[in-house]
Parts: structure tokens; C-alpha cells; sequence
């Protein structure tokens, strides 16, 4: 048989024949298909009937009243500062975790992750007694400069910046490590110094990184709550950002409550949308 025929009789079984239908895999077992459509709905129905319950015809005057008003516009401001202070602060750091050797790293980065997993209140009391009125360095900025941090607007960005800030450097340090470092050594043999290379080849290189990481420290600021109510206070147009307007108005004004969970909701699905090329994948 000729190599022709060899081929023409391996091809047959694919292009002649009766044509069969697709593949398919095994049904999904009901031991498994019925814990997860339970999960499923243990996630989505308080979401749905938060939808179902909204006061949407009242929900303009709730979201234009001084109250919310205020706890929306610092909620806003304050989890920007606390995103400006994460940028400047985590970049650096992200980049000493990813691209320098030295002793206790490992240490020092799981003391970075440490607020991800800390209990926001506990991370509030630290705070406290690190930069509050008698704590370890707030006693030095009380007597020698005049700064007072707890129950202070800056109090918020601080507290707001302390639990939102691993998100930023995790997300950084990963796409650091993922970068090709040839282009850095590149602009090295070029004459180039290591902060020069950093910011004019590495950060150009790593910026859907960083800004991925700052989307979601922003949002984690954004939502912040023990931390806060704990190192700044709950007061009204000075440190009560929406969070705590939520948590103070479901005892007297639920309906503003639940716009202002609506709120939230809407930014954390916008946060969501915006990253879902980088964190989700489609099969």
C-alpha cells in the first residue's frame, strides 16, 4: 500500500463513516450537584433579597441626604488617600520582596499578609496602640509635632491604608516575579541605574499589575470597618464613612441602610467587572 493509500485509510475513520455526535463527560453526580447549588444559593440570596427589599423609589432622597451624603463623599476621599498612601508605600516594598535576596524575607512577607488575615478590630487595637494619643510612636508625634491620629479623618485614611495595602503588594509582587527581567538587564548594561530601570522599564512593565492591585485596595477601603470604628470612631462628617453609616442606620433608619448597601454593592460589582480579565478566566 502506498503512502497515499496509508493516509486516505487513516483520514477515513475521521472524514467517512456515520458522523457521531459530540463527546460528552459523565452528568454531574447529585451528591456533588446538590451541595453546590445549596452554596450557590447561600451566596446569592442575600444579595437577591437585598435587591428585593431596596426602597428603589425613595432611593434618590436617601442618597442625597446630609448624612449619607458625608459618609459617601469620606468614604470616597478617604479610601483614595488610603489607595495614594498603599501606591507609595507597597509598590517599593512589593518590589524589595520580589527582586531582592536577604535575610528573613519569608518572615517579612508573611508579616506583610498579616492584615489579610487579622481580624480588623484586632488591627484597630494595634493601631491604637502604636500611634495613638500614649502609644509607641503616637506619644513621640503628640509631643513633638502636634499630631493626633486616632478619631481624625487622617485616623481613617491610616486605618483604611493598613488593611487595604497587602492587597496592592501581593498583586505587585506577583507580576513583578511573572516580569522577563532581561528588559531591566538591558537598560543595566545601557548604563541605566537600578531606580532608573525601575522606573522607566520595570513599572512601565508592571503596570496592569499595580493598577489591579490598587482597584482592589481601594475597594478594600472602601469597605473597611473594624479597623476604622476602633483606631477613628464612628462621628458623623469626620470619620464615619459609609460602613458605619450602614451599621448605625440599620438601628434607626434601615432604608438608608439599605441604600447604602446598594452602594456598595454596586462599586464591589464594578471592581469585579474591571478585574475579571486579569482574576477570572473563560472556558
Amino acid at each position: 500500500m502506498t503512502r497515499s493509500g496509508t493516509s486516505d485509510a487513516a483520514a477515513a475513520p475521521l472524514t467517512g463513516g456515520p458522523r457521531r455526535g459530540r463527546v460528552r463527560g459523565p452528568g454531574v453526580p447529585l451528591p456533588l450537584l446538590l451541595p453546590a447549588l445549596a452554596g450557590l444559593a447561600f451566596l446569592l440570596l442575600p444579595l437577591v433579597a437585598l435587591l428585593v427589599r431596596a426602597p428603589w423609589r425613595a432611593l434618590p432622597v436617601q442618597l442625597t441626604s446630609t448624612e449619607v451624603w458625608q459618609a459617601l463623599q469620606l468614604s470616597l476621599v478617604s479610601a483614595t488617600a488610603a489607595t495614594g498612601v498603599s501606591l507609595v508605600l507597597g509598590v517599593p516594598l512589593a518590589w524589595l520582596l520580589a527582586r531582592t535576596d536577604f535575610p528573613g524575607r519569608g518572615l517579612v512577607r508573611a508579616l506583610v499578609t498579616l492584615p489579610l488575615v487579622l481580624p480588623p478590630v484586632v488591627g484597630g487595637v494595634a493601631l491604637l496602640l502604636a500611634l495613638g494619643r500614649n502609644g509607641v510612636v503616637g506619644r513621640g508625634l503628640d509631643a513633638w509635632f502636634g499630631i493626633t491620629l486616632p478619631f481624625t479623618t487622617a485616623g481613617v485614611v491610616v486605618a483604611e491604608a493598613f488593611v487595604a495595602m497587602p492587597f496592592l503588594v501581593i498583586s505587585v509582587e506577583g507580576t513583578l516575579r511573572a516580569a522577563d527581567r532581561r528588559y531591566e538587564e538591558a537598560a543595566a548594561t545601557l548604563g541605566a541605574s537600578r531606580f532608573t530601570a525601575f522606573r522607566r522599564v520595570t513599572l512601565p512593565l508592571v503596570a496592569p499589575g499595580v493598577a489591579a492591585g490598587a482597584v482592589l485596595a481601594w475597594a478594600r477601603a472602601l469597605g473597611e470597618f473594624g479597623a476604622t470604628i476602633t483606631f477613628a470612631g464612628n462621628f458623623p462628617g469626620r470619620t464615619q464613612t459609609m460602613p458605619l453609616a450602614v451599621y448605625l442606620a440599620l438601628q434607626n433608619d434601615p432604608e438608608a441602610a439599605i441604600a447604602l448597601s446598594l452602594v456598595l454593592l454596586a462599586v464591589s460589582i464594578a471592581v469585579l467587572a474591571g478585574l475579571r480579565d486579569r482574576w477570572m478566566t473563560a472556558s
